[in-house]
């Protein structure tokens, strides 16, 4: 069912993720490869390079298969794999992963996110955040607020998308239903699937169109209009 901008009415809850979503990647990823380059080369050190590939190849296959209470897995895998201790894995991720990124966030961050968030405040409409990532310290680095977030090491939660459980959390702790919820992403797979379980509708962030799914490139669109008035 395709989302319209007379469909505002019946929303209670805007669910966000968080990553690819709420800024754009591809310039983060270019500052973190050249840190990540001058690292290895100054410290003379591969194995962070190799830990974190690793760890965000298993902690995609671990979305993938649903497993429940990932965390200690993935780490004690990616440990096993790049033969160090889990111990050095939990710092190597806390460091690059979870701290370095923070301060280039806000310049990365879509145009057109404060007076949405706001808007949506204005209308009455909550505003949730479900990453699989820790998201409390991301969202104020790119200076943006919500009401409810949940995330996959959450330990009421122990799941990543696209398993609904994160989602179906959020929906209760907003006072909301999944009729009343709209979840935007930018991953079919994750982002629009978890909404599609929990029987919410989705709107994906993308510059190109996805097959069976309702896209918008810019957060200026006139879909969200009757929200920026």
């Amino acid at each position: 069912m395709t989302f319209g901008p007379a469909d505002w009415d019946g929303v209670r809850l805007v669910v966000f993720d968080v990553d690819g979503t709420l800024y754009r990647q591809r310039p983060l990823r270019i500052r973190m490869a050249r840190d990540l380059a001058l690292h290895a080369l100054t410290r003379l050190d591969l194995r962070t390079l190799a830990v974190l590939r690793r760890f965000r190849h298993l902690r995609e296959a671990l979305g993938e298969a649903r497993v429940e209470g990932f965390a200690d897995r993935l780490v004690a895998e990616t440990a096993a794999a790049s033969g160090c201790t889990p111990g050095e894995v939990r710092a190597i991720v806390s460091r690059w992963i979870d701290r370095h990124p923070l301060p280039y966030l806000r310049r990365s961050r879509y145009a057109g996110l404060t007076d949405l968030f706001a808007g949506l405040r204005r209308h009455g409409k909550a505003i949730g955040v479900l990453s699989d990532y820790p998201a409390a310290a991301k969202l104020a680095a790119l200076e943006l607020a919500a009401d409810h977030i949940v995330t996959a090491d959450d330990p009421d939660i122990g799941v990543l998308k696209p398993h609904p459980r994160g989602l179906a959390t959020l929906i209760e702790r907003a006072y909301a239903t999944p009729a009343t919820t709209l979840m935007i992403g930018d991953r079919a797979e994750r982002d629009g699937l978890v909404a599609q379980q929990v029987g919410a509708r989705a709107l994906l962030r993308s510059s190109r169109p996805i097959a069976g799914w309702q896209t918008f490139a810019r957060f200026d669109d006139p879909l969200f209009a009757p929200m920026l008035v």
